[in-house]
């Protein structure tokens, strides 16, 4: 695969990717998310809640090969890149593993243990509720380890394009800066939860992501010859 054909696979997979998430993140039950009886009772009573979270699996899986497309591109597979890029797509590539276990914590076994809980007797309430807050702890940590995993698979893809000669260097630094936002959403997850700050950061990551993205796009369509890679050491 050339540079640009790369290039333009990787921009048509991000694009698409990340606006599916951000749509299917609309049609999640709000609510205060730190307050788990009001919002464990938005979320039992949510119809689409199983659908909503296998799109939201589907989209990172299409970013995740948007990124891995990424990485195969010749450009970034020689010179001093090289390494950053085969490193950042093996962290794409767990960080998606990981999702894949947050929604099977988010998706499927909260909502079990939510709708339990509505259902519940008052004998049996206090320990469904329990079991509940378990599992909402349990993504909580997974969420935040997930979220350090794909910063890291920003952060070294973002370094591997600015390191590489003919690709916008800003570029890469607007990945890398993307991906600082999510460690900071990881880190917040892991001690606050779903807080306000924690909603600060998602917010940076999807102010930064789209802009990066679109420069992809543009960038990878303006192309006019395949790009060449500096020679090791240059």
């Amino acid at each position: 695969m050339t540079d640009r054909k790369a290039l333009r696979l990787s921009a048509g997979l991000l694009a698409p990717g990340f606006i599916l998430l951000v749509v299917a993140g609309l049609f999640h039950p709000g609510g205060p998310a730190n307050n788990h009886s009001a919002v464990f009772a938005e979320y039992a009573g949510s119809a689409g809640w199983t659908a909503v979270h296998l799109v939201q699996f589907a989209s990172m899986a299409v970013m995740t090969a948007g990124l891995l497309v990424l990485s195969s591109a010749p450009v970034l597979r020689s010179g001093s890149s090289a390494w950053l890029a085969r490193l950042g797509a093996f962290a794409a590539a767990v960080a998606l593993g990981l999702y894949g276990v947050l929604q099977a914590v988010d998706g499927v076994a909260l909502k079990q243990a939510v709708d339990a809980w509505v259902r519940a007797s008052e004998i049996e309430e206090a320990a469904r509720f329990a079991s509940a807050e378990t599992i909402r702890w349990l993504e909580w940590g997974t969420r935040s380890y997930q979220s350090f995993t794909f910063a890291l698979a920003l952060i070294l893809l973002g370094s591997a394009v600015a390191l590489t000669v003919g690709l916008p260097k800003l570029l890469g630094y607007l990945m890398g800066l993307s991906g600082l936002a999510y460690i900071a959403q990881g880190w917040v997850l892991g001690t606050e939860g779903f807080s306000a700050t924690n909603t600060m950061a998602i917010l940076a990551g999807y102010v930064l992501i789209p802009v990066w993205i679109a420069w992809l796009l543009v960038f990878a369509w303006q192309m006019k010859e395949p790009l060449r890679a500096a020679p090791p050491g240059r």
